[in-house]
């Protein structure tokens, strides 16, 4: 399975609606979030969070809804209160498992989503007979699509095939707005791969280096836009942008100043998943095996010399998107023990000897073996062969 993203083309009155349905969604995610926060006072109450959860989605729409003051909710489709409770749920269950922190209320700067999707029944298209996709909306080829339980907007990038789909996510990037929605394909992965085994060194000066020679490192257009985003920063150091806690009311100039500075962290994260996409993408496509490095990153950010460099490299995210393209172009990523000593392991003849950070080139004391310091390393993670210190990498 995969996803599409495409940026949606919208007039005012598009806008508004799309903010009407991630505030709706928001009110509801904050409206379950409190409930079932205040259900923990009655000690005599004891069922699971998803029981409290089915219990509060009962009380919306039997009781809230139908008040005279909300009647505003009804002008929204209600896969949008749905699926807000939906993640509600999973918020909790991430939070009991110990994978994130405990759910925060939504709010407006944090941005703006919501998701719909094609409820029971059978989609017609125009002028053509009925077609038997049950539960999924069928999305034509062109620069339109049709969301559930709304009407048919405009696209930026035309989709280049007929497809279908039952969950239909929109978000919202500084003022662009996107749709995102997952097809049941998979794709087909190569059968040959050029090298059988590569190991990739992740570094602070060099983002990757592979065995192989190959060198990956972010393009110099991140320095300008983050230099362009501080200078942003510091000209408007001194304008009033408003407090909600105070009461006031942020000014035209200085919502617009909130845009510019939104785009401007938008093209610096679009810069680094692009290149990071791209890396990985050929990793992918050229090695069967790929072995990295099980990086402590919070303990690398904790360094405030570090910090910036290891968060500009996107560690954990290189880790993340190898994993899932394992299917799609039938690799094995393999993690390399974190206290196996790379760095300090001679490659020719294992003999390990202690290394500043400031020695970029590795000169072996015993057979003097010289080498780049990033390329002995990933050399290292290649023809590791210990059981102890490799292991295989299924999940994220």
């Amino acid at each position: 399975m995969f996803a599409i993203k495409r940026e949606l083309k919208l007039n005012n009155r598009e806008v508004s609606l799309m903010r009407g349905n991630a505030g709706f969604k928001r009110w509801v995610y904050n409206y379950g979030l409190d409930l079932i926060q205040s259900s923990w006072d009655f000690e005599d109450i004891k069922a699971s969070d998803t029981k409290r959860i089915d219990a509060i989605r009962k009380v919306f729409t039997q009781v809230t809804m139908h008040k005279p003051e909300y009647a505003w909710m009804r002008l929204y489709p209600s896969t949008v209160y749905q699926s807000a409770f939906i993640d509600l749920k999973k918020a909790f269950e991430r939070w009991r498992k110990g994978i994130s922190g405990f759910p925060k209320k939504k709010t407006k700067r944090k941005g703006d989503s919501f998701t719909v999707y094609k409820t029971s029944g059978i989609y017609l298209e125009k002028g053509k007979p009925a077609l038997p996709f049950t539960n999924r909306a069928v999305i034509q080829s062109g620069k339109q699509i049709k969301l559930p339980g709304l009407k048919t907007f405009r696209l930026k990038e035309r989709i280049d095939f007929m497809c279908s789909s039952q969950t239909f996510t929109v978000s919202r990037t500084a003022d662009k707005w996107f749709v995102c929605f997952m097809l049941d394909a998979d794709k087909l992965p190569p059968t040959i791969h050029r090298i059988k085994k590569i190991g990739v060194d992740l570094g602070v000066k060099v983002l990757a280096t592979c065995s192989d020679g190959t060198k990956y490192d972010m393009p110099a257009s991140t320095k300008t836009a983050k230099t362009k985003l501080s200078k942003l920063q510091w000209h408007n150091r001194n304008k009033v942008v408003g407090n909600s806690k105070l009461k006031i009311k942020a000014s035209n100039n200085a919502r617009g100043y909130y845009t510019q500075i939104a785009r401007q962290h938008s093209r610096i994260a679009n810069i680094r998943q692009d290149t990071t996409q791209k890396m990985t993408t050929d990793l992918s496509r050229k090695a069967a095996v790929i072995r990295i490095e099980d990086l402590n990153v919070q303990g690398m950010i904790a360094n405030h010399k570090l910090a910036q460099s290891v968060s500009n490299n996107c560690f954990y995210e290189i880790r993340r998107q190898l994993t899932y393209k394992q299917s799609h172009y039938g690799t094995k990523v393999e993690l390399v023990d974190r206290w196996f000593p790379s760095s300090k392991t001679c490659s020719k003849c294992n003999h390990i000897q202690d290394m500043r950070l400031s020695d970029r080139i590795f000169n072996c004391q015993k057979c003097k073996h010289i080498q780049d310091r990033d390329e002995n390393a990933a050399t290292n993670h290649r023809i590791c062969l210990s059981r102890q210190s490799t292991v295989g990498l299924t999940g994220t």
